[in-house]
């Protein structure tokens, strides 16, 4: 079997090789496979990673990585931006007199503790982001209800004080936790997620999510958004209650799906109103299958432009894009089936002329996984770069402009500042194996993840095959 098959759905916590970065339980195949650990690579490994794979100092050297554009660089990390990028070589350690406020120790050193890592053979770029995620009901595909299919462990404290969910949701939280991890593990330092509110389940799920994001600060970044399921008339009461309840416990956006309910007008409106009494961007749901309707609610989603986004818009009609344009509005489409969990019927995929049209009306097209092995996606994937794949080998875009729709488009959508592999940008960057953006997309495995400027994790990938063959290939190859 080979070994950069043996875990295709990321970390699964508590398993052997699955703990959380910085626990030295990393799962690395073979020596020499994958990304090399800080400090292996020779010069400046003064920092914790002899002890921690995945720690180091605070100033981190990747070296010898080649970027998009084919150049091959050092690229220096100080605290969480990027320092300087340089000419492979031609940069080394930080002095002392140059690390962030609080990190130089003292002592007599004249340079900084940190990690030198080799990524010869490595596409570094800028990480991708998960736009449209649903980690609530992920892994629950093949169980009834929406179940967790594991067995949830028990809630453990963190100290006096320190509140933890009743057993019950525990479930909920190590899914959610699960899935983040496993979306990280693929290269995404950002994730917003969706999450139902209401009807039987009141708030338990969202502040789940919220126990996992607090959890999970420093791996990754998570936010909420706030589903309610009915908003307008008597039936709605509950819901218009609930989502600003769910807004004051700390959901980062508003979401839904208006097309569900009896006055989709009257819906967004609702949405609208919450929005920005607590000054918090939109999300919604929105399949577009009704032209007229979908030009009326993009007009009362207007006045909040540019920090409303809806999607996946996969019955989108031919030519209705116009009134998005119009409204100045962002969609996250979903390459996968086109769907997700949150939309009713069956998904239909995505149609490579829909991204057309909807790029030939120059409106901002981000795209996400949807779904990570639920009921609307019982295969569903959480790799931001297969749904880059998707949209290129499909030629619905250019290699470039569908890493775009997963990098920059996704974190423009999610509200976070724009990364870039150069001087003074946010350090939130991936290294994949491979030597073209066309080559990582197509089977680039090995991945290194950097996040706030910290290695949070790290996958290693080896074939190897029985025999060598006539050609005299190598029996084992690392790039994957």
């Amino acid at each position: 079997m080979s070994p950069d098959s043996a875990s295709p759905d990321g970390p699964h916590p508590g398993q052997p090789g699955s703990g959380p970065p910085g626990s030295g339980s990393s799962g690395q195949g073979p020596a020499g496979s994958g990304p090399p650990r800080p400090g292996a690579a020779g010069g400046g490994g003064s920092g914790s990673g002899a002890g921690n794979p995945l720690g180091h100092g605070p100033v981190l050297l990747l070296s010898g990585a080649r970027l998009a554009d084919g150049r091959v660089v050092d690229v220096r990390i100080s605290g969480d931006r990027i320092q300087a990028v340089g000419t492979a070589g031609s940069l080394g350690p930080l002095p002392q007199s140059a690390l962030p406020v609080g990190a130089a120790c003292g002592g007599e050193p004249t340079v900084a503790a940190g990690a030198r890592i080799d990524l010869t053979g490595y596409l570094l770029l800028p990480a991708p982001a998960e736009p449209h995620a649903h980690h609530d009901t992920a892994f629950t595909g093949a169980v009834t209800g929406g179940a967790d299919p594991r067995p949830a462990s028990p809630p453990v404290s963190d100290g006096p004080g320190v509140a933890v969910p009743a057993a019950e949701d525990w479930g909920i939280v190590r899914r959610v936790t699960e899935a983040a991890l496993t979306s990280l593990g693929y290269g995404a330092t950002a994730q917003r997620t969706h999450v139902r509110i209401g009807d039987v389940h009141g708030l338990r799920r969202l502040e789940a999510v919220l126990t996992a994001r607090q959890a999970l600060r420093g791996l990754a970044e998570l936010q909420a958004v706030a589903v309610p399921r009915l908003l307008t008339g008597l039936a709605g009461a509950e819901g218009r209650a609930q989502l600003r309840e769910a807004l004051r416990l700390g959901a980062d956006a508003v979401g839904g799906c208006p097309e569900l309910d009896p006055d989709p007008a009257g819906y967004v409106q609702t949405v609208v109103a919450a929005a920005v009494d607590f000054d918090c961007p939109v999300d919604l749901h929105l399949r577009g299958g009704d032209p007229a309707q979908l030009a009326r609610l993009a007009a009362l989603l207007a006045p909040l432009r540019p920090r409303v986004a809806v999607g996946p818009c996969d019955l989108l009609a031919t030519g209705t894009g116009a009134s998005l344009r119009a409204a100045g509005l962002r969609v996250v489409c979903l390459p996968q089936n086109g769907s997700c969990c949150a939309v009713d019927g069956p998904p239909g995929g995505l149609r490579p002329s829909l991204v057309g049209e909807l790029m030939a009306e120059r409106i901002p097209l981000a795209a996400g996984s949807g779904s990570l092995r639920d009921a609307a996606n019982p295969v569903g994937r959480a790799d931001p770069l297969e749904a880059a794949y998707l949209l290129a080998a499909g030629g619905a875009l250019s290699v470039s402009a569908a890493y775009e729709a997963i990098s920059g488009q996704a974190r423009q959508l999610m509200g976070l500042p724009p990364v870039r592999v150069d001087a003074g940008f946010p350090a939130e960057l991936l290294a994949v194996r491979g030597d073209s953006l066309a080559g990582a997309l197509s089977g680039g495995h090995s991945r290194l993840v950097v996040h706030s400027g910290r290695v949070v994790s790290r996958t290693s990938a080896v074939r190897e095959f029985a025999d060598t063959v006539a050609l005299a290939l190598p029996r084992q190859s690392g790039h994957h």
